[in-house]
Formats: structure tokens, sequence, C-alpha cells
């Protein structure tokens, strides 16, 4: 028998919707031509969204690692490869969420120098990606926990 942290999967899920709904909204503003002084905000919002997705995607997919014994993940690619490789999720998910967590590193650690240049190309793409995953989540629990 599995000990699945439903309630701390469950929190990091409901974090999605708000999160699609920032990468929406962001896409709006920049949409709308902004100046670089008028777009330092929407900078550290989209940085901000970015991060948040990686942690939630990490966190959720470190939980499922966990609770399923699945192999010990090396770093954050490495959990997006696990998951990938015990069907949580496909190829094309996969390829969006190794693009994201490897932004981690800048935008944790090297924030300094990141070049804060309009719309992150990986705001509009994520919506869908982070929908599919937050159904897919409770729908690899369920057919594992049969």
């Amino acid at each position: 028998m599995y000990y699945i942290n439903h309630e701390q999967i469950r929190l990091r899920l409901d974090v999605i919707p708000p999160l699609n709904e920032a990468c929406r909204r962001l896409e709006e503003e920049w949409a709308g031509g902004k100046e670089e002084g008028d777009a330092l905000l929407l900078h550290l919002a989209q940085e901000r969204t970015l991060h948040l997705a990686i942690e939630t995607v990490t966190d959720i997919g470190s939980l499922l690692i966990d609770a399923f014994m699945m192999r010990d993940a090396s770093d954050y690619e490495d959990i997006i490869d696990i998951l990938e490789g015990e069907g949580v999720f496909g190829g094309s998910t996969a390829s969006v969420f190794k693009e994201l967590v490897q932004l981690r590193r800048p935008l944790v650690q090297e924030y300094p120098g990141i070049a804060r240049k309009g719309l992150h190309p990986l705001l509009p793409a994520l919506p869908p990606v982070l929908t599919e995953f937050a159904e897919a989540v409770p729908a690899f629990i369920r057919k594992e926990s049969l």
C-alpha cells in the first residue's frame, strides 16, 4: 500500500489555475506594448510566475516519486524524466517542463544577471501543459492506486 500525501498534492494543484491566469494576463499586458520603464513589474511578475510553475511541478513530482516509490531523482530535469517514464504525462509536456525547470537556477540563483526583454516565450505555452498536468496527476494516482 502506498502513502500518498493527497493534501499536499491538492494544495499544489490548486496553485495551477492562478498560475494559468497570471500567464494569460501577462501575455495580454505584453501584447499591449510596454515602455521599458513601465515593464519592470511585468518582468518581475513573469519571473515569479515561472518560478512558481517550476516549484509546483517539481513539488508535485517529488510527492508522486515518494508516494509510488519511484527511483530517486538526481535533479529537477530528472523529476520530469521520471514522471514521463512512469506515464504521468507524455513527451510534448515533458519537453515544455524540461525547458521550464532549466530556468530555476537563473531565476533563483543568477537573478542579478537575468536579461529582462519582453514576454518570456514559455509563458504562453504554460497554461495548456499545466492544465494537462493538473488533470493527469489525479488520473495517475487513481490508476496506480488500484
